[in-house]
Order: structure tokens, then sequence, then C-alpha cells
């Protein structure tokens, strides 16, 4: 599998999902938007990792 979104992109998009969604639940992700979750799981261990880093 190979990443087609830098790791800044991939934080930077999970942040505008954050102010736009609140919650960012896993399943929902999944489903509307397929190519962040993979980018995200590229990167970080799980989505909860991709969700910390990207929050804190």
């Amino acid at each position: 599998m190979e990443a087609d979104m830098t790791v800044e992109q991939v934080v930077s998009e999970i942040q505008q999902l954050s102010r736009g969604m609140g919650e960012l639940n896993k399943k929902k992700i999944k489903k509307s938007h397929p190519n962040l979750m993979k980018n995200a799981l590229y990167y970080f261990p799980d989505w909860q990792s991709a969700v910390d880093r990207s929050i804190t």
C-alpha cells in the first residue's frame, strides 16, 4: 500500500473534518473519506492515533 497524501495533509484534513463534524467516528470517516482513512493508517498505527496527533 502506498500513500498518496503526506502526513501533513492527513493531519490537516483530519483537523478540518474535526472542525466541521466534531466527533470523528471511524466508521463514518471510512465510508465518507476512504482515501483519508487509507492514508492515515499508512502513517499511524490506528485511526485514533491519527486523530490524537491531529487534534492535540
